[in-house]
């Protein structure tokens, strides 16, 4: 049944579209605009050539990364509905195949930001590739129900990666957008695990839903939500913006809790489905308002 499938699949699904799905663009897309963020917020006038030299580089190196989550995850994708028509779930491309178009787009985003961008942030991005690909992916997500707090990190740095890109230096600022995506990620992540807590149970991943328990999840989700709330607001404690970004976030942090506290009562099956989707909204909204406030004090201070 899989191979008669996987053959139908590969006779309708051209081999670059393919290639193109192994690097998730979706999801890059989400950290190019993070990227992007950050060398805004670090230049209001950043320098076009890093600007679009570290989109690619950051771009390639992300897919990269992703492609090689396929990799590692082939088997577990198969088993799991929401994954199982990925490329190399239903073997449509040869696992060496996978292998090198992973590493061609890693070396060379990594190698483009080194040459073009700066060193600093060839070196961040292959550190957050390691951490995601390898550390997350191949160890952690198999290894302790924590596996979404501990690998956000990897999955926070683009904002950082963008300021890098365009100051070549290190700062309180890109680390807290950092801190930011890190204290999003278990809320944003979790909604979704407990939507899916079936299928991580049969694929034997020790998501928090399958080895806490739904209700236990769902009180992480609402307090890991107020954690999030707390630290959006430190963009306007530490002055790194103003009252338009404050008005922005509490609007935002009113909605994203109204969906949080949804998902914590329990009593909608849908809340979970919804609050992760919104919160996809409310990370691009708050790097939004942080964009808008600082163009605002820019052209008007």
């Amino acid at each position: 049944m899989h191979d008669a499938r996987s053959m139908t699949h590969s006779a309708i699904t051209p081999l670059w579209r393919d290639l193109i799905t192994l690097g998730k663009p979706r999801v890059v897309s989400v950290m190019l605009v993070c990227s992007l963020v950050g060398m805004l917020l670090a230049r209001p006038v950043p320098p076009l050539d890093k600007v679009v030299l570290g989109l690619i580089g950051i771009g390639l190196a992300a897919s990269g990364a992703a492609a090689f989550n396929h990799v590692v995850d082939r088997r577990l994708d198969a088993m799991m509905l929401r994954t199982a028509s990925r490329p190399l779930a239903m073997q449509r491309l040869p696992l060496p195949l996978a292998l090198g178009w992973a590493t061609l787009l890693s070396i060379t985003g990594i190698g483009l930001l080194h040459g073009g961008v700066n060193p600093l942030t060839a070196w961040l991005t292959f550190g957050s590739l390691i951490g995601y690909a390898l550390i997350y992916t191949a160890f952690l997500k198999r290894a302790t129900p924590q596996n979404i707090v501990i690998g956000g990190v990897a999955g926070a740095a683009p904002p950082l990666l963008g300021w890098t890109s365009v100051s070549n230096q290190f700062g309180p600022e890109p680390l807290l957008l950092v801190l930011i995506v890190f204290a999003w990620t278990p809320p944003h992540f979790w909604a979704l695990a407990i939507h899916k807590r079936d299928e991580y149970e049969r694929a034997g991943v020790p998501m928090l839903p399958v080895t806490h328990g739904e209700a236990f999840t769902r009180l992480q989700v609402w307090l890991y939500g107020w954690l999030t709330v707390a630290v959006t607001l430190l963009p306007f404690v530490i002055g790194m913006s103003g009252w338009i970004y404050l008005l922005g976030v509490t609007a935002l942090n009113v909605r994203f809790m109204w969906w949080n506290g949804r998902v914590w009562q329990g009593q909608n099956p849908r809340a979970p489905l919804g609050a992760f989707w919104f919160s996809i909204r409310y990370i691009l909204g708050i790097f939004a308002m942080l964009l808008i406030d600082n163009y605002v004090g820019f052209w008007w201070g």
